[in-house]
This record gives C-alpha cells, sequence and structure tokens, in this order.
C-alpha cells in the first residue's frame, strides 16, 4: 500500500506554534555590492569541496549540486525523474528551484556556501546551543528543547535515518522525557533527504540462526513498548516529513495529532513486498481515514477480525429488519408495482 503525499492531518486545535516550524529554502541570494565570482575562484571552490573534513550533509550536499548545475549549466534543463528515483528526483527538485538564477550569481553563491562550508569545517569547536536550548539523545538522535518546543530528530542521514533497535530505546526514552519536560508540543521529524527509510533490517540480521526466536521475541516487546509510547503521548505531537517515508515511520502517523509534509515527502508501506504485516495501529486507523478497500490480504485479516464481531452484528440486525419489510404490505405492493410495469413492457 503506497501513498502519495498527504499534506497534512491536523488538529484545529493545534495553531500558532506550528509556525516556528519551516524549511530552508534553497536559493541563496547575494547583495548587488558583492563581488562577483571569477571562474578560477569558482574552480578552487569545487576543489576545495572535495578536501572538506566533515561530511556537510545530503541538504547541503543537494545546495551545493544544484548551484554547481545552475552556474555551469544554467537553468535546469533535464526531464523530471520518476518518482522512485528518489536520489535522483531530489537532485532534479533541488536545481529546479533555483529557477532563473543567473550563471554569475549561482557561481558567487556557490563560492560563498564552499567557503563558509570550509570555515565550519576548520573550526573543532561545534556550534552550542543558546542559553534557553538543551540538547540531549546520541548520535544517531538528536533532542533539543526550545521556545515550548521538543524536537526529536533522527540523525542518522547516511542510513535514510532508517531506525536500529537502540534507536528505539533512545526514542522510547526522548519521548517519556518530553511528556514530563515544560515544552508544549513534541516534534519528531529527520535530518538530510529522508524523513525516515523504517526499520534497519540489520535488526533481523545480526542474529545466529539458533537465536532467532528469542532475537524476533525481544523485538516484538521493544516494538510493542514503542508504540505504546506514541499512544500514551500527553502532549500535541507533531510530525514533520521532510523526505520519503517508509515503512513504520508511516504507520506511526495516525497516531500523530498532525503531520506537516514538504514536497519531497512522499509515504510507502511495503507489508506486502517483505512479507510482513502492518504495525503502529496502522490496521485500525488507517482504514478509518482511507477506507478498508485499500488493505492488503493479511492487512484484511486483521481488520476484519477486529471488526468480525461488530459486523456480524451489524448483519444480523440488517436481516432481521429486512425480514419486516419483505413481509410489510409497503414492500410487497412496491414489488407487485414494479413487476406489473415490467409485464407491460
Amino acid at each position: 500500500m503506497a501513498l502519495r503525499l498527504a499534506k497534512h492531518w491536523c488538529l484545529s486545535a493545534i495553531r500558532s506554534p506550528l509556525q516556528v516550524i519551516s524549511f530552508p529554502a534553497l536559493q541563496l541570494h547575494v547583495s548587488g555590492t558583492a563581488m562577483r565570482a571569477d571562474q578560477k575562484d569558482f574552480e578552487n571552490a569545487v576543489t576545495r569541496v572535495k578536501l572538506l573534513k566533515k561530511d556537510p550533509g545530503n541538504e547541503m550536499k543537494l545546495k551545493l549540486y544544484a548551484l554547481y548545475k545552475q552556474a555551469t549549466e544554467g537553468p535546469c534543463n533535464v526531464p523530471k525523474p520518476g518518482v522512485f528515483n528518489l536520489i535522483n528526483k531530489a537532485k532534479w527538485d533541488a536545481w529546479n528551484a533555483l529557477g532563473s538564477l543567473p550563471k554569475e550569481t549561482a557561481r558567487q553563491n556557490y563560492v560563498d556556501l564552499v567557503s563558509s562550508l570550509s570555515s565550519s569545517s576548520a573550526s573543532s569547536s561545534q556550534v552550542k546551543p543558546v542559553a534557553d536550548k538543551e540538547q540531549q539523545g546520541s548520535e544517531n538522535l538528536v533532542v533539543t528543547s526550545e521556545n515550548g518546543i521538543t524536537k526529536i530528530m533522527l540523525n542518522r542521514p547516511t542510513k535514510k535515518n532508517a531506525i536500529t533497535t537502540q534507536m528505539y530505546q533512545e526514542i522510547i526514552l526522548a519521548l517519556k522525557a518530553a511528556s514530563k519536560d515544560d515544552s508544549t508540543i513534541t516534534v519528531l521529524t529527520g535530518n538530510g533527504d529522508y524523513y525516515c527509510s523504517g526499520n534497519d533490517l540489520s535488526n533481523f540480521t545480526d542474529v545466529l540462526s539458533g537465536e532467532i526466536e528469542e532475537k524476533v521475541k525481544s523485538i516484538a516487546i521493544l516494538l510493542r513498548d514503542f508504540v505504546d509510547c506514541f499512544i500514551d503521548f500527553p502532549k500535541p505531537l507533531i510530525a514533520v516529513v521532510n523526505g520519503p517515508a517508509v515503512g513504520i515511520s508511516v504507520t506511526l502517523l495516525g497516531l500523530f495529532d498532525a503531520v506537516y509534509a514538504s514536497d519531497r515527502a512522499t509515504f510507502h508501506t511495503p507489508f506486502s513486498h517483505l512479507g510482513q504485516s502492518p504495525e503502529g495501529c496502522s490496521s485500525y486507523i488507517f482504514p478509518k481515514m482511507m477506507g478498508p478497500a485499500k488493505a492488503m490480504r493479511v492487512s484484511k485479516q486483521i481488520i476484519r477480525n477486529m471488526e468480525k464481531e461488530k459486523l456480524h452484528a451489524v448483519n444480523a440486525e440488517e436481516v432481521s429488519v429486512l425480514q419486516e419489510r419483505w413481509l410489510s404490505d409497503e414492500c410487497i405492493n412496491a414489488v407487485m408495482n414494479f413487476l406489473s410495469k415490467r409485464a407491460k413492457l
């Protein structure tokens, strides 16, 4: 079951606090007084990018790619890649977003951007949070709290923010902490091109064959506890989907109070392809949102099992009422009138 960019599910109670959430623009601007970079400066900047000691991240790489293409070829002039060609589509979107930006301006922007990255890379110290901003989490999960908003950011961009078992545990702890802190709302988002690519499949492969049953059991308990944290979370919970979302990162969205998606976001739940079944309460919530007709075979079985008793009761009531109607004068007369009209044709 694939979902193509649902702009947002939103509770009417969620209003102004979300206005602080925004996505940085790809286009850079240079004032009219700025010096224009010549071709030699541009070539030097291209070389300096390759010498950066610190990976600038996928979002910055897209900016560099777009500015380079704009500076060397001008406005985007190639067909848009297909929706499932995610990497090339992201590159195309970044380049196309620059519109008719002149080559000279793009070249200057590229040089300036590389200069800023080089300066940042040369500094060994990281950017420190402001006084009212607290940072927690780990290498793969960054948790910040500022201006009444706790932000939980998946920080594994080189792996498309795939969730490991350790990250499951860290997110549980982050949600429990956020439920008790002074923030008003909590936001979950991803760093880089992807919001989240779902489970890291190494969760299921880094185990000896004799330990499979025990491993699967422990993962199942962890998953249940993980989803329970979203179900029980007491504050407004917001998802800011900055890019493609896959698997459990999609199925969980029904448990959020609001979902905001960028124009790069896509939604994909490949249960059948991976021989799995729904999770994150999606077998219950998604049919209510989209209708049960979109469910796959195993998903539909779960849905029907949950609703079976209710469906049987409804069916019995419908048949009982129909039985009474079939014996009523109104129904008999209506049927006779219909048959007599057909006989005259």
